[in-house]
């Protein structure tokens, strides 16, 4: 199998690339904290324990590559290095700043590329106490899964909607170009050299579901412009021949598609109600391989048994509309399948996890697995649940935090 290959979100997983949060989440203040797309301010110590959980569950099924490893490891390399300070000094106009990078060990300065330089303070900034940045922080980085997509063998790089995420775009790019483990077909698009306006797209907003088909989000993040030429490329360059597009609400809860909806199983996925169930249901729209015009659809299920793959909701926050609406704040949506019938989900959102149970899945504590107190059984339909009350406040789950890199096929 290529070491690059995605065909699914529910494919047996096999790689899957991640961020341990670290300093470069101390940037974030209730000053700065809007403009670096947070809402909350995030214990580091508590949200790096709780990633732990999640990422020891998930190098018990696969290998696990952190993302700062994979970027070390790829800046032993002069060319790799080169065009990553290239890119990364591109807005800052200083040989002397140019001369130390390359002067820096590969530890060091892929750990100032994610977590930031702070510029010298002047005068000013000493009487006022408020200094910058002379290379931006990435606090935002530990959400893996936005920068980098993979579908079939076809690389995208996120092609970023805030100013406060363009570093990851260039070093998810230099990863995929450069790095001999992440050896792949190309990337098709890249989002770190789009510089047109309104070409956004963020892989929380793009699920591969087939090899032939793919579900997108129309968001606030991800734009009509990206979404017509991200599916011109798959229809000319991979096995894609349908994608089903979401048009979303703009509204700051469903930032990304994967807030509202996740499969978790062939049959199975998990959904926000009052988006694809009843009067509100979004728009659907269908777009396919060689035809102009793009079709609608009565509603997502609909578009999905158009397409050969009937699945079944699962819904987040049950019947009841005010929790249907914390619990999908909070996550409740936003799962990461470890192969199909299984996924990692937020022990917090407690109806939504009865209602998994009542769907047949079994709820499995992540501490009680490791500690070899819990079994699954291979083919056992379960939710292994962690506790991520400080990695919510950041906004997303465990479907945002993972990046998979390979996956058996279905």
């Amino acid at each position: 199998m290529k070491p690059v290959y995605i065909t699914s979100e529910i494919g047996r997983l096999k790689r899957v690339l991640v961020h341990t949060p670290g300093k470069e989440l101390l940037a974030v203040t209730p000053r700065t904290r809007a403009a670096y797309l947070y809402d909350d301010i995030i214990d580091l110590s508590v949200a790096r324990r709780e990633h732990s959980v999640l990422t020891s569950v998930l190098a018990s099924f696969a290998e696990v590559i952190e993302f700062v490893d994979l970027l070390e490891g790829m800046l032993d390399q002069s060319d790799a290095r080169d065009s990553v300070i290239r890119e990364a000094t591109d807005f800052v106009s200083s040989p002397e700043l140019t001369d130390r990078l390359m002067g820096m060990s590969s530890a060091d300065l892929a750990r100032i590329l994610v977590e930031g330089e702070v510029s010298e303070s002047g005068p000013v900034s000493r009487a006022l106490n408020r200094g910058g940045y002379r290379l931006p922080p990435a606090p935002n980085l530990f959400f893996t899964r936005d920068i980098g997509m993979v579908v079939n063998d076809n690389i995208v790089v996120g092609s970023m909607r805030h100013e406060a995420r363009w570093t990851e775009e260039f070093l998810i790019k230099s990863l995929f170009n450069f790095h001999p483990d992440l050896d792949n077909s190309g990337i098709i698009y890249d989002g770190s050299a789009e510089k047109r306006y309104d070409y956004t797209i963020e892989g929380g907003d793009l699920h591969p579901l087939r090899s032939d088909v793919v579900l997108i989000g129309l968001s606030d993040r991800s734009s009509p412009a990206a979404i017509d030429l991200l599916c011109d490329l798959f229809f000319e360059r991979g096995n894609v021949t349908d994608v089903i597009i979401v048009v979303m609400p703009e509204k700051k809860e469903a930032i990304h598609l994967d807030m509202i909806f996740t499969q978790v199983d062939k049959d199975r996925c998990v959904v926000s109600p009052p988006h694809f169930v009843g009067s509100e249901r979004l728009p659907i729209l269908h777009r396919r391989k060689g035809s102009d015009s793009v079709g609608t659809m009565t509603d997502i299920f609909a578009a999905f048994a158009e397409v050969g793959m009937p699945l079944e909701p699962v819904l987040c926050g049950g019947l009841d509309r005010s929790i249907q609406e914390r619990e999908q704040w909070a996550s409740g949506c936003n799962l990461f399948t470890i192969r199909p019938g299984l996924a990692l989900a937020y022990a917090r959102n407690e109806v939504t996890l009865r209602a998994f149970e009542e769907a047949g899945f079994r709820l499995v504590d992540c501490l009680q697995f490791l500690k070899g107190e819990a079994e699954i059984a291979d083919n056992e339909q379960a939710i292994l649940t962690f506790v991520g009350s400080e990695l919510v406040r950041g906004g997303g789950g465990p479907r945002c935090m993972t990046m998979p890199i390979q996956r058996d096929e279905i």
